[in-house]
Formats: C-alpha cells, sequence, structure tokens
C-alpha cells in the first residue's frame, strides 16, 4: 500500500508518495491548481502506482482550496482523507527542527495518513455544501453592512453628533428615511415643520409626528457640528446611506434562499426557542453529518467553546478561557443563538442568571450558555427529536 500527501496551497500543490515502510518514493511533485496540474499528478501517480486501489491520498482541509482537487481525484476512482490542520501541526511538532516547507508539509501528511492516528473529516452532501457557503456569505455580508453602518456614525458625529440621540435605532426605516431625504441640519431647518412630521408618520407607521419632528429641528437648531466641507460629508453619508439599503434588500434575498434551502432538511432545530431559520441553518451547515461527533464534548471542541487549559509543572491555571481552536462560523452561531435561548427559554434563562449570581463576566456565562446549547443540539440532532426544555437541565 501507498500512501499521498498533497499539501494543499492556492496557486500550487505539492505530492508526496511514500511506501507502507514510510520511505519516500521519488522525489516530490509541484503541480499547479488548474487541469492540467490535476493531470500532471495522475500521471505522476499512476507511474509508482498503476491502480487507484493501491493508493491512499490524505490532504489537509485548508480553507476552500482542497476541493477542486479533491472532486477531480474522487472522478478518477481515488479514496481521499479529509485531515484538520490541527491534527498534522501536532505531527510537525514532534520533529527537534521545525521546519515548514511544501515538501516537509506533504511528506508529513503521508505519514500521517500512513499512520492512522487521524480523524477523518467527511466531505458533507452537495446540498450541505450550498447551504455552508451561503450562510459563511451571509456573516461576511452582515460584517459588511456593519461596517457602513459604522461609517455613517462616524460621519454624523461630525456633521450632526445629536442625531444619534433623537432615534432609538439610527438605522430604522424612519430615520433611514430621513437621512435619504434631509441629510445635514442645514436641510432639516429649512423644510417645513409639516412635511417633515408627514415623512416621520408614513415611515412609522404614525407612531411619530409633528412633536418628533419639531425635536429633530431644535437638535438641528442647536447642532455643535462642524460646517466645513459639508458639501463632501453629505455626499458621503448619502451614498453610504443607499449602499446600505441596497445591500439590505440583497441580504433579505439571501435570507430566504437559506430559509429555503434549509427546509429541505430534516433536524428539528427550529424547536429550539430563540432559534430561527437563519441561525438554525448556520449551526447546521457547520456540523454537518452529526455522528462525526461521539460525544457533546467532542461538538463543543469543534466549535472552539472547550475551555483551554494552562498547566506547566505544579502550576494549573484557574482562569480559564475558551480554546477557539475550531469553526470560527459555528461558534458565532451557537453564541448568537445562546444569547437568544437564554431570552426566550426559561431554562436557558435560569442557567445565565445562576452563572451570573455566582459572579461571572457576562460574556463568560454566555459561553456556559453555548457550551450548554452545543450539547441540547448534539442530543436534538443525534436522536432526531424536537427541543425539551429536560434537554437543557441536564
Amino acid at each position: 500500500m501507498f500512501y499521498l500527501g498533497i499539501d494543499i496551497s492556492k496557486r500550487s500543490h505539492e505530492a508526496c508518495l511514500i511506501d507502507s515502510t514510510g520511505k519516500p518514493v521519488g522525489k516530490t511533485l509541484k503541480f499547479t491548481n488548474s487541469q492540467a496540474g490535476g493531470q500532471k499528478l495522475l500521471q505522476w501517480i499512476r507511474t509508482h502506482v498503476p491502480s487507484s486501489e493501491g493508493v491512499l491520498i490524505g490532504m489537509e482541509a485548508t480553507g476552500h482550496y482542497w476541493l477542486a482537487l479533491h472532486s477531480f481525484l474522487r472522478k478518477q476512482g481515488y479514496t481521499i482523507d479529509i485531515l484538520n490542520p490541527i491534527q498534522s501541526d501536532a505531527l510537525r511538532n514532534l520533529y527537534i527542527r521545525q521546519t515548514k516547507t511544501d515538501s516537509k508539509d506533504a511528506f508529513l501528511i503521508a505519514e500521517l495518513v500512513r499512520i492512522g492516528r487521524y480523524t477523518k473529516t467527511k466531505v458533507a452532501e452537495e446540498g450541505m455544501i450550498g447551504l455552508r457557503q451561503l450562510t459563511r456569505f451571509r456573516f461576511s455580508f452582515v460584517d459588511s453592512i456593519s461596517d457602513l453602518k459604522r461609517q455613517v456614525i462616524s460621519v454624523l458625529d461630525t456633521i450632526f453628533p445629536e442625531y444619534e440621540q433623537l432615534f432609538s435605532d439610527i438605522f430604522g426605516r424612519a430615520s433611514t428615511e430621513l437621512l435619504m431625504t434631509y441629510t445635514t441640519p442645514e436641510e432639516l431647518l429649512h423644510v417645513d415643520t409639516e412635511e417633515l412630521a408627514k415623512l416621520l408618520a408614513e415611515h412609522s407607521k404614525n407612531r411619530l409626528g409633528k412633536p418628533k419632528a419639531e425635536r429633530i429641528q431644535e437638535a438641528a437648531r442647536q447642532s455643535f457640528g462642524a460646517d466645513l466641507a459639508i458639501d463632501a460629508y453629505f455626499f458621503q453619508l448619502r451614498m453610504i446611506m443607499e449602499q446600505i439599503r441596497f445591500m439590505e434588500g440583497q441580504l433579505q434575498r439571501l435570507e430566504e434562499e437559506i430559509a429555503e434551502r434549509l427546509s429541505e432538511f430534516d433536524h428539528h432545530l427550529l424547536t429550539i426557542p430563540g432559534i430561527g431559520p437563519v441561525l438554525a441553518a448556520s449551526i447546521l451547515a457547520e456540523i454537518g453529518d452529526i455522528t462525526r461527533f461521539q460525544t457533546p464534548k467532542q461538538l463543543a471542541a469543534f466549535a472552539g467553546l472547550d475551555p483551554a487549559v494552562r498547566q506547566s509543572g505544579q502550576f494549573t491555571g484557574t482562569t480559564n478561557h475558551i480554546s477557539k481552536r475550531g469553526s470560527v462560523y459555528l461558534r458565532r452561531a451557537l453564541w448568537l443563538g445562546a444569547n437568544s435561548a437564554r431570552l426566550y427559554d426559561p431554562v436557558f434563562k435560569s442557567f445565565y442568571d445562576d452563572k451570573i449570581s455566582r459572579g461571572k463576566h457576562g460574556k463568560a456565562a454566555l459561553g456556559a450558555v453555548s457550551r450548554k446549547l452545543s450539547a441540547v443540539i448534539f442530543a436534538i440532532l443525534r436522536d432526531n427529536q424536537p427541543y425539551a426544555p429536560d434537554l437543557a437541565t441536564k
């Protein structure tokens, strides 16, 4: 039996072939991440091992760069094991000279596959891969919108610092329409109060009216904002607001697509209080096949929610933090889900309040809720049963 380790990178990969004793077979092969490169690798493998059944291939799950090569080799009939980079790092640390080169990494991956001391990472089915792609894309989309909103606040702090105190949510519908129509304090002062009140009422379902309009104009009259290059700030603010409006429309389309794809899976995650379709999809897409995990602790570790214990000799750290060595997307989704669950579910709320009463910081208490939520999700997916309060009490 032969073992092939492939070190994955963006533009090119490096392959190392070893025999059953761990001895390298010939030199390593560097090939491009392309159709021509794939054919070059295929010809090189067949030169040493004619049958696809005589070689086991291992590669790290490095970003998304491994997917194309994995698809290519799978179509050729090869067996490929996907490795978590943490596992190959552990083997690399055993070497006294911890040099890192592509050829060295390829050999270490091949050696890890030969030894067999690793946990295989399953490649999700196509539907799950699509769901994961869209939920991760949504996270980046939300972050982009948040960045734009921070820019808006920065501009308003310069030209109209009092504005932030006028609305509980300056990106709510009424405030957004106001900023899109009358952007600067000067414009707000020149518009008729009745007209301003009409705009506010129309976009707040009549919750806001003339009193609010008068308060806004008074704030504009007393504003301590800068008046230099005001036209440039006005132009910038208007463009950012238009971009936010456009992206929020796209975000709604994206979330509808995610919800539709989620409906194709049998998961029961929506039965957890506070977990909606978007969070459920994010959690399910990152976990994939629950049978990959034998215990709730393994799932928590995969999300990086397990405690990072500091110990050296007789010293053991008393203040432990989560390891954060795992799926950042799953950890983020569980964190958001835990925050919702503690608000909507009495059991999670009681658990959170108990942590706070014991002197835990809010983030530490929410981290504990996140770990409990991951255990509940493990049980729900493992047993294919809806949420029940007793799951959160275990």
